[in-house]
């Protein structure tokens, strides 16, 4: 087999595992919700996951992927608070008094601030508001969504789509999106825009004179919920993407297929506080401390040291018999030269079979290039070497 599809091979094999290892996450724990995933914000460790790669209708939450557009732009200086759109026949008729769903009643031909149209999506999730922004920003919605996909990409949303800004049924379809993704885009916008993040936890919002409350209930628990959204789709259920924030730690989640709103507002509120409740945080590597060696061919030293940018902490079930191991994978082997700071691997920590926590590696300093015979012979045993290893490499960590 040519070497090229052999590390092909390997790299989707890892990331197939890393889906079903995940699925184990949950240990006795259940959630009734057909998709799930939720981690812990400030290490990214993945404390359920639950179908999280399937492909749903965003409904509803396809406005979080507006607001994200909306935040960059006004992080660019594209638009501001102040910026002011007009609410066309077509954004009145489709999403606002007319259509009878989420608005907060954009009158025809009026014109609205940026900063009210936020504040209309965020707190009563307004589908009039999402197609003025749609409509102000781009040529028209359809162009819109396509900025949409666009910035779902730049964050690492690699399989979500969106074919409108309030994730109303279209003749396209209306988009689609998984539960892992709808946490990276969550964590995008708690992260990146913490000023403007603060509207979804907004408890009313009064416009025009028209008075509305926060859509979403889990605000009113008083649990540490500050955000985000609810989605409803035909068939496919009640959704949420929900953050915490308590007692220092934060939490982000995304819950799918859920049977009506009660049970969304019961299964979010258990599986968050199960989050908060039975994990622990770990430190397994400090700063700058070196995880494992890459091999190197062709240079002066064989080998180069591989580390994380950052302390490498994991939360881990407070009571759990499982012990910590750690893989690092890396394309083998490294060609020289190779410089210092080079993204050369991935860190992948389990806890016992289930994939927790995942990053990059960098080389810790640089490698020339060796001498003619150095090449010479490191050709000839990566040549035979091949055919031996299987380019993983396991460490053992303290439980």
């Amino acid at each position: 087999m040519p070497k090229r599809l052999i590390l092909l091979f390997l790299f989707v094999l890892g990331f197939s595992n890393a889906s079903a290892f995940a699925q184990a996450a949950t240990g006795t724990f259940d959630t009734k919700a057909s998709q799930a995933f939720m981690i812990e914000a400030s290490t990214g460790t993945i404390l359920l996951a639950k179908n999280e790669d399937q492909l749903i209708s965003p409904a509803s939450l396809a406005k979080l992927m507006t607001l994200d557009v909306v935040f960059e732009a006004i992080g660019r200086g594209e638009v501001s608070l102040d910026t002011e759109y007009p609410v066309s026949e077509n954004a009145w008729r489709t999403g606002g008094a007319p259509s009878r769903a989420s608005t907060m009643f954009a009158a025809l031909k009026s014109r609205i601030r940026v900063g009210d149209l936020i504040q209309g999506i965020a707190v009563q999730q307004a589908n009039d508001a999402c197609i003025v922004l749609a409509e102000g920003m781009s040529v028209n919605e359809r162009e819109f969504a396509r900025r949409m996909t666009a910035r779902a990409r730049e964050i690492g949303m690699s399989r979500a789509t969106f074919t409108n800004s309030t994730g109303l049924p279209d003749a396209n379809g209306g988009g689609k999106v998984s539960a892992r993704e709808m946490v990276m885009l969550a964590q995008d916008l708690q992260q990146r825009h913490p000023d403007l993040y603060k509207y979804f936890g907004q408890a009313d919002f009064t416009w025009n004179k028209i008075y509305q409350r926060n859509k979403n209930p889990m605000l009113l628990l008083n649990i540490g919920v500050d955000g985000l959204g609810l989605g409803f789709a035909e068939g496919e259920g009640f959704s949420i993407v929900a953050s915490i924030q308590r007692d220092g730690r934060r939490l982000f989640l995304a819950l799918g297929g859920l049977k009506s709103d009660k049970e969304r507002i019961e299964e979010t509120r258990r599986v968050l506080e199960w989050g908060l409740s039975n994990f622990k945080s770990q430190r397994i590597f400090a700063d700058g401390e070196v995880i494992g060696d890459a091999s190197v061919y062709g240079g002066a030293d064989s080998t180069v040291g591989l580390q994380a940018k950052i302390p490498v902490d994991v939360y881990v079930p407070i009571e759990t018999p499982d012990r910590l191991s750690a893989r690092i994978v890396y394309r083998w082997p490294l060609a020289a030269p190779v410089a210092a700071g080079y993204e050369a691997g991935t860190l992948r920590v389990f806890l016992g079979a289930r994939l927790v926590r995942e990053l990059p590696l960098y080389t810790k300093e640089s490698v020339a290039q060796g001498t003619l015979g150095r090449r010479a012979f490191d050709a000839f045993m990566e040549l035979t070497e091949s055919l031996l290893f299987s380019w993983l490499w396991d460490k053992p960590l303290p439980s």
